[in-house]
């Protein structure tokens, strides 16, 4: 049990509450004013900043000098996980890119057995394919792509525990797959596609709720060929954005924000292994991946993936789109939680909720972390 005051709090309706945070065990007991204190509980009496929801990753392909497609294991997840909890990530989703059909069963076992073992930080996992467009392959190896068949699609929703994302190119797959993974209880998003507007649509209408890092690898915006981007603002779904100022840059960023009303956005990273370490290079299916300036560069120009962490995200949607701390840990907790159907129990400080939280100093750095209650101390 604890007792944390001292900071500001942030609630869910995006305001702030000066006041006391309780947790019990893995919850959080009550937030208030004058939230009830069991007599029991260590008190931690905080020298100001913020408390904040702890940030939801959907996009983590690697970290602490490991990427999740070379050793989908238990371990690897481990070192994933405490490489990017330095950095605010309370909850991921582990990515593999396209790969083969046996990678794929042993990515969904690790993330399985890390959900019993209760690695902290590991909630589901995210299959970046391979049913992608090879037009639009970006990093990926388009020796893996394939369609779906009825043992795949059984594959591709057979986690036991937490939560699946699948990206795919509605084109590439037949009529009904994506209805099916969504009626299992898949989230489905579209990404390294070639689909035009009308296509994206009708995609949304099957089960469609996301859009894989939005304006990368899909069809963009003309005057008499709107493409997949604006069926992405116009539509309900969620749209993936990787604010690290090479994936897209921060005007187009501005620009998306200010037309999709909904604001269902969510911040990820697209993590390689660099984050956590001072690698400068990585192997990628074979390919060198060079870490040059904050980009993560295959030998042709290709982005291959990011360094960026889910605090610097936070940072740089608030110096370069504009956005208010309450708006930016909105789009890097709530709104993720809210598009992976966790939002009961995630994404924002509410009592009843898991305990996932952050601690920041008033320079947006990252002093402690809070995962189902567990508490970590960082350096500053």
């Amino acid at each position: 049990m604890m007792a944390i005051s001292g900071a500001r709090i942030l609630l869910p309706d995006g305001g702030w509450q000066e006041g006391t945070l309780s947790i019990e065990g893995e919850r959080i007991a009550a937030i208030g004013p004058a939230a009830p204190i069991n007599p029991e509980a260590t008190v931690l009496e905080l020298d100001g900043g913020y408390l904040v929801p702890g940030l939801f990753d959907c996009q983590v392909n690697g970290g602490g000098g490991v990427l999740f497609n070379d050793a989908p294991t238990v371990a690897t997840l481990r070192t994933m996980a405490e490489a990017h909890r330095p950095f605010g990530t309370c909850a991921m989703l582990a990515t593999l890119i396209s790969d083969d059909i046996d990678k794929v069963r042993a990515a969904i076992a690790a993330v399985d057995q890390a959900i019993d073992e209760g690695v902290p930080g590991i909630i589901g996992i995210h299959l970046e394919g391979p049913m992608l467009n090879p037009a639009k392959r970006g990093i990926h190896d388009a020796r893996h792509f394939r369609s779906f068949d009825a043992e795949t699609i059984a594959l591709f929703s057979s986690l036991r525990n937490g939560a699946t994302l699948v990206t795919l190119a509605p084109e590439e797959v037949e009529p009904g797959h994506i209805r099916e993974l969504a009626d299992r209880g898949v989230k489905v998003a579209l990404g390294h596609s070639l689909a035009s507007y009308d296509e994206a649509r009708i995609a949304e209408a099957d089960g469609v709720t996301g859009y894989t890092h939005l304006f990368n690898a899909m069809t963009g915006i003309e005057s008499r060929k709107p493409g997949a981007v604006v069926a992405a603002l116009e539509g309900s779904a969620w749209c993936g954005l990787i604010v690290d100022g090479h994936h897209v840059d921060p005007a187009v960023l501005r620009l998306a924000i200010r037309a999709k009303a909904d604001g269902r956005f969510c911040l990820v990273t697209d993590a390689m292994p660099g984050v956590g370490t001072d690698l400068v290079h990585f192997d990628l299916g074979g390919r060198r991946i060079e870490i040059r300036d904050g980009a993560c560069l295959a030998e042709d120009g290709t982005l291959a993936g990011s360094a960026l962490t889910m605090i610097d995200a936070v940072r740089n949607a608030i110096d370069w789109l504009g956005l208010d701390l309450a708006e930016a840990v909105r789009l890097a907790a709530t709104e993720p939680a809210r598009f992976m159907g966790l939002g009961h129990d995630l994404g924002a400080l509410r009592a009843g909720g898991r305990a996932n939280l952050l601690h920041l100093d008033a320079d947006m750095r990252v002093r402690r972390s809070w995962i189902d209650g567990a508490m970590t101390e960082l350096p500053h």
